[in-house]
């Protein structure tokens, strides 16, 4: 006896996504308002802020210095393990290729390039903006510091400000930002805070990192992220482009030529036929005349009536086609035979 296999949790989930549209109607893209201008002003500020206090040698890089002389990682060594796996989520390769993934599959549910697109464009302007930081500033790492209680700026380094905390706010901040839908933008917004707020902690608890370092590249990425709407207009165009290039590149493979399609005329509107004024015309259009192409078409000569004949008197007609010769000795019905010649006549 055969039984049908019972679906499972995973087999529930695809046939979920399956029932969803493909390109759900509801989708917006975020434009620049006067309140994230107002964010975008307020943690530009705090970046330079963060910059000028560890430039002058301020309170906060002798905070860094007491937070690096506890040794967090010497302090609860149970939990290293764990934050050496957890770190991995701010590493530009893994986190790219996680997100990646699942944009690409976005992009092809919804027919739309802009998830993968608005991925590339806020990861080259990560790599643009915190590569330029960390190399105009050049500050070096506590593993390399060189004299206690100095801001260790301008002598090689590249870790000011954090490349792992502000790539976590960037990659995991991206999926809010092309959430569908409110309910889903603030859920992901707390997921991707906590996380990347989580591996700016780790990297200093592994020493690799200032507290400072995580402060600013949180600023850093929270700025990408704040100023992605400007670059909505680059990621339509670029969209645009590739499809057409696609296209192009189609057609030179098929070698097929695009055929013009002819431009759609207005529809004839069409008004119903008057009615006869009185029953004497509807009468006379109703009656087909000799002339009309009406008898013509629907009467067939074969059909016409003419004089009456018995059936008796009626020449047989040979079908057309009938082998059969035609008999010219056949007497009609009820005439009367002619006479023979004799034979010796």
């Amino acid at each position: 006896m055969r039984t049908e296999r019972k679906p499972t949790r995973l087999d529930r989930v695809f046939a979920r996504l399956d029932r969803e549209p493909e390109r759900p109607a509801h989708i917006s893209v975020p434009e620049m308002s006067r309140h994230r201008i107002v964010l975008l002003g307020a943690t530009l500020a705090f970046y330079v802020a963060i910059v000028w206090a560890i430039v002058i040698t301020s309170w906060l890089v002798r905070l860094d210095w007491q937070v690096m002389f506890f040794r967090p990682y010497q302090q609860w060594s149970e939990i290293h393990a764990f934050v050496d796996y957890y770190v991995v989520l701010g590493q530009r390769g893994p986190t790219a290729v996680m997100v990646a993934a699942w944009l690409g599959w976005r992009s092809w549910r919804q027919h739309t390039l802009r998830p993968l697109l608005a991925l590339g464009v806020s990861l080259l302007l990560l790599n643009i903006t915190v590569g330029a930081a960390k190399l105009g500033m050049g500050r070096l790492g506590p593993h390399y510091a060189t004299s206690i209680g100095s801001n260790e700026m301008w002598l090689g380094g590249d870790i000011f400000p954090s490349g792992h905390t502000a790539n976590a706010v960037v990659t995991w901040g991206i999926l809010a930002y092309l959430a569908s839908t409110p309910r889903a933008r603030r859920w992901l917004s707390a997921v991707s805070a906590v996380t990347s707020l989580g591996v700016g902690l780790s990297t200093v608890y592994l020493g690799t990192h200032w507290l400072s370092d995580v402060l600013l590249g949180w600023a850093a990425g929270l700025l990408i992220l704040l100023a992605l709407p400007w670059f909505e207009p680059l990621i339509t165009r670029s969209e645009s482009w590739i499809l057409d290039l696609r296209d192009r590149l189609r057609e030179r493979r098929t070698g097929s030529v695009p055929v013009p399609t002819a431009p759609v005329e207005a529809p004839v509107l069409l008004k119903p036929r008057p009615a006869p004024a009185d029953k004497e015309v509807a009468a006379r259009e109703a009656t087909p005349t000799a002339h009309s192409p009406r008898a013509t078409v629907h009467q067939p000569a074969y059909l016409t009536p003419g004089p009456h004949s018995a059936r008796a008197e009626r020449t047989p007609v040979t079908p057309a086609g009938s082998r059969r010769p035609p008999h010219t000795d056949r007497i009609p019905r009820g005439s009367a035979p002619a006479a023979r010649p004799l034979a010796g006549g």
